[in-house]
C-alpha cells in the first residue's frame, strides 16, 4: 500500500463522526426500530413481535451476555435450529461486542465439542430438542461452559440440562445501550465446516463484511 500520509488531503482529516461511519448490521436493525416500531418483525407460530419489542428482547439479550461475563471479542455458540432465539443472538451477540458461533444442528457430538473448544466458547446457548446432543459434547470438554437452554413451544419437547431457560435469563435485565463496533473489522460470527475431510474449519466474518454481503444479496435478488 502507497504512503500517502504526507498529502494535503490526508493532514488534519481523521476519522469521526462526522466522516465516517462502521459498517455493520446492527444499523439495519436500528433503523428499522427507528422507522418502523409497531411493524410487525418476528412471528413464530403463536408469537409475534413488533420491531419495537424485537429490539427491546435483543438489547435485554445483549445486556445478560455480558453480564455472564462474555469480553469483547469473545465466542457466544448457538446449537438451535431457526427461530427467534437464534435470529436475536445474530443482533444480541454482536451487540454486546462478542462473536456469534452458530453450530450446524446436523454434526455429531465429537464436531460440536470441537466447535465449542477451538473457538473457545465462553457462553452456549441449546435447544432442548438437541440437548442429548449437546450434553453429550460438554462431557468431552476438559471445562464447563456456562449454558442457557431455549425451550421453544413449537418445537418437540426435548430434554433439560439443568440451566437457566432463555426468557428467564434475559428477563430481569435492562436492555443494553445501542452502540456501533468502534472497528468495522472487528469478527462479528465464526462459521465452521462439517469436518468431512477432517476436523471442522471456521471462517471469522466480520462487521463490514457482514454489512456488505447483505446489501450484495438483497441488490441481487431485487429486494424492496
Amino acid at each position: 500500500m502507497p504512503d500517502i500520509s504526507h498529502s494535503i488531503f490526508e493532514a488534519g482529516l481523521p476519522q469521526n463522526h462526522a466522516n465516517h461511519v462502521p459498517l455493520s448490521p446492527l444499523s439495519f436493525l436500528r433503523r428499522a426500530e427507528r422507522i418502523f416500531p409497531q411493524k410487525c418483525a418476528v412471528t413464530h407460530h403463536d408469537r409475534s413481535y413488533t420491531y419495537a419489542q424485537f429490539t427491546t428482547r435483543i438489547r435485554k439479550f445483549a445486556t445478560a451476555i455480558k453480564a455472564a461475563g462474555v469480553k469483547p471479542g469473545e465466542c457466544v455458540a448457538v446449537l438451535a435450529p431457526n427461530g427467534p432465539v437464534p435470529l436475536e443472538a445474530h443482533y444480541a451477540v454482536p451487540l454486546a461486542g462478542a462473536v456469534l458461533g452458530m453450530i450446524n444442528t446436523l454434526l455429531d457430538p465429537t464436531a460440536i465439542a470441537f466447535i465449542l473448544e477451538h473457538a473457545e466458547a465462553k457462553l452456549f446457548l441449546v435447544d432442548r430438542e438437541w440437548a442429548p446432543r449437546a450434553h453429550a459434547a460438554l462431557e468431552l470438554l476438559p471445562h464447563k461452559i456456562p449454558l442457557v437452554e431455549i425451550a421453544d413451544e413449537a418445537a418437540p419437547p426435548g430434554l433439560t440440562l439443568g440451566a437457566p431457560e432463555y426468557e428467564d435469563w434475559i428477563a430481569p435485565h435492562e436492555p443494553h445501550a445501542w452502540g456501533l463496533p468502534a472497528d468495522e473489522w472487528q469478527a462479528i460470527a465464526v462459521n465452521y465446516t462439517s469436518g468431512t475431510t477432517g476436523n471442522p474449519k471456521g471462517v471469522v466474518y466480520h462487521h463490514r463484511g457482514a454489512y456488505l454481503g447483505a446489501l450484495g444479496i438483497a441488490l441481487a435478488m431485487n429486494l424492496t
